[in-house]
C-alpha cells in the first residue's frame, strides 16, 4: 500500500474526528467515557488551521490516520496520533510517527513529548520513545494514569528503522 503524508486541511476536520473516535473506541472503553472524551477527540477546523496536522493518505486519497503537533520552541507535544482501526498493523502508525519526529526536528524542537493512551505506550516505545512518568486524571470519579513519554530529537539521532507496528 502506497502511503503519502500530506498537510491536513480544514476540509479534513470531520474525517480526522471520525478516525480519532473510531481508534479510541477500538480499545473497548465504555461509551460514557468516549462521550466524556468527545471534545478531546473532536478535531475542529480551527485546530487544523492553528496546529501542525498531517494526514496519511492512500493511493485513493483516503485518509488512514493523522497526527498533530503543538507547542513551540524546543519542546513540542504530539497532541494526536490516530490510525483508523482497519489500517492497524499496516505500517501507517510508523510512517506517521517518523514524519512527526522529522517535522518536530525541522521546527527546531529538541524534545517531543507524548501523553499516551495506555494501549499505545508499547508502540511509542518501539518507535524509540522513553517512558518518563505518568499523568493522572480523574475519570468517572476514579484516577486514570496515562504514560508520559519523550523522544529526544538531536540532529544526529535520525528516526530508527522500525519493523512493524
Amino acid at each position: 500500500m502506497a502511503i503519502e503524508i500530506v498537510r491536513a486541511t480544514r476540509e479534513n476536520a470531520v474525517r480526522l474526528t471520525q478516525i480519532a473516535h473510531s481508534a479510541k473506541s477500538f480499545w473497548g472503553y465504555p461509551s460514557r467515557w468516549i462521550e466524556l472524551w468527545r471534545d478531546q477527540l473532536t478535531i475542529s477546523v480551527a485546530y487544523v488551521e492553528r496546529n501542525e496536522v498531517y494526514a496519511a493518505v492512500d493511493e485513493d486519497a483516503v485518509i488512514l490516520g493523522f497526527y498533530a503537533l503543538s507547542g513551540s520552541g524546543e519542546r513540542l507535544s504530539l497532541d494526536h496520533m490516530w490510525v483508523q482501526p482497519s489500517s492497524f498493523g499496516a505500517g501507517v502508525g510508523r510512517i506517521l510517527f517518523d514524519h512527526a519526529v522529522d517535522r518536530a526536528r525541522e521546527m527546531g524542537a529538541a524534545v517531543l513529548e507524548i501523553e499516551s493512551d495506555p494501549h499505545a505506550e508499547g508502540f511509542y516505545q518501539r518507535m524509540g520513545a522513553e517512558t518518563i512518568g505518568e499523568v493522572t486524571y480523574e475519570l468517572d470519579g476514579q484516577p486514570r494514569s496515562l504514560p508520559l513519554l519523550l523522544v529526544t530529537l538531536t540532529p544526529d539521532n535520525p528516526p530508527a528503522q522500525h519493523g512493524g507496528e
